[in-house]
């Protein structure tokens, strides 16, 4: 009875500090002699875990436990939601602290009882913070629940060798004069294939660049699936790429596509945000097979951003201050950002660090780019990032649409078909979604 209480009260105070204002000092975290000495953090790579354990220094006397599932199909959404289910009952050094999100799916857990009032542990949102990381953690009183690390400003990241001799010209401005718009990209593509090439490596390589322009969302008001414009754009052009010979019938993240990316890839452009390079790149990386230097990075035919991790505080933690100096360390300590810009090609989520770099004459990417300041491209494409039209369902409708219509790519079916199964696919993981009439 008596832990029933405690947590009864604990909730109380949350839910009073949330809709009262309170004196700073009566939201700062609770004193250190009270913190937990486990503190859980739940993830679907390793990529921010390798950042953490660079970059952060955990209190002495506490232990950090990753518990990391695929986010493929959804797997990482269904072992974190039924962790959650169970976070009242859990013994203290079990129950969650912190766990990441995407913007595919973010707003399911902030708009939810399962994560909380960043201000309640006295953590206050930066004014350097991008706006859009802002609204995409809150819920949908305003309330924020997390923070994000990175900004995710997108572009075409393009082999010069290839470009070069397709183009004539490897120069950044020079090419991006000539992609700069789905049509003369289309027209380059069938220059690349006359010359060898292919354009892209994957058929879901433009995906992003057109479902984050999209006006509308996947699910409208009533729970109807629609089709925004965007999307049968990208479904129209991939299907005339497959046929053209364009590019390969390989997934975003198949083997066969990032095999394109060593120097003996006859592929010309890759799309993708800084987290890119370290995340996708590392074929080019490679000392040996790789082709470090050969790259640039353009705004391609419309701008777009793609992704983002959010640390999203999670309900019930008794590591509250860590929680707050977590937080604190990957959005406003510049001596931990500047390192993240300059030694892993970040793009932080700091306007007045990324300025910096933008503004630096001096400053290059070496790491994977022929020394161009990709940072002065990011900066100016993440001034016109908006978080818009987006559901709790994204994740696994972008991935279901792919999925299964690239069995249709593959040969495996026909075109009705794989758009039946996809259908199909929705009725099981979403049945409240009404599907369009056949």
């Amino acid at each position: 009875m008596k832990k029933v209480f405690a947590i009864l009260l604990a909730a109380l105070m949350i839910i009073g500090l949330a809709g009262c204002s309170v004196p700073s000092k009566e939201t700062t975290a609770v004193p250190k002699a009270e913190q937990g000495k486990v503190f859980n953090i739940y993830a679907w790579n390793e990529e921010f875990k390798g950042f953490f354990e660079k970059y952060y220094k955990v209190p002495e006397g506490v232990t950090v436990n990753w518990i990391i599932n695929p986010s493929d199909n959804g797997v990482y959404q269904q072992k974190l939601d039924e962790a959650l289910l169970n976070q009242a009952s859990k013994p203290a050094d079990e129950k969650i602290d912190m766990f990441l999100a995407e913007a595919d799916y973010i707003g399911k857990y902030v708009d939810s009882e399962y994560t909380m009032d960043i201000t309640s542990f006295g953590f206050k949102n930066a004014s350097t913070m991008y706006e859009y990381t802002i609204k995409a953690a809150s819920d949908s009183k305003g309330v924020c629940k997390g923070v994000s690390f990175q900004c995710c400003p997108a572009a075409v990241i393009y082999r010069k060798s290839i470009a070069k001799d397709v183009l004539g010209t490897d120069v950044p401005a020079e090419v991006q004069a000539k992609i700069d718009s789905w049509e003369k990209f289309d027209a380059v593509a069938a220059e690349a294939k006359a010359k060898g090439y292919y354009m892209t490596a994957s058929f879901a390589e433009t995906f992003r660049a057109f479902s984050n322009n999209c006006t509308s969302p996947w699910v409208d008001a009533n729970g109807n699936l629609q089709f925004d414009p965007q999307i049968t754009a990208w479904m129209d052009q991939t299907e005339k790429y497959i046929q053209n010979g364009y590019t390969l019938t390989a997934g975003v993240w198949d083997a066969e596509k990032t095999n394109e990316m060593f120097k003996t890839g006859k592929t010309m452009c890759f799309f993708g945000p800084a987290w890119y390079y370290n995340f996708c790149m590392t074929n080019a990386q490679d000392p040996e097979n790789g082709c470090v230097g050969d790259w640039c990075l353009v705004k391609g035919p419309q701008a777009y951003f793609w992704g983002g991790t959010w640390l999203l505080a999670a309900t019930g933690s008794d590591n509250t201050a860590m929680l707050k100096d977590i937080f604190e360390t990957f959005t406003v300590n510049t001596d931990v950002l500047n390192k993240m810009v300059k030694d892993d090609s970040q793009y932080v989520n700091n306007t007045d660090v990324v300025k910096a770099f933008a503004e630096d004459p001096n400053y290059g990417n070496t790491s994977i780019l022929d020394g161009q300041n990709d940072i002065a491209i990011f900066y100016e494409l993440a001034k016109d990032i908006k978080w818009e039209n987006h559901t709790n369902y994204d994740q696994l409708l972008n991935e279901g649409l792919q999925n299964k219509l690239q069995e249709f790519y593959n040969g495996s079916v026909d075109e009705e078909t794989a758009m039946l199964n996809f259908y199909n696919y929705i009725g099981e993981v979403y049945p409240e979604i009404v599907i369009p009439a056949n």
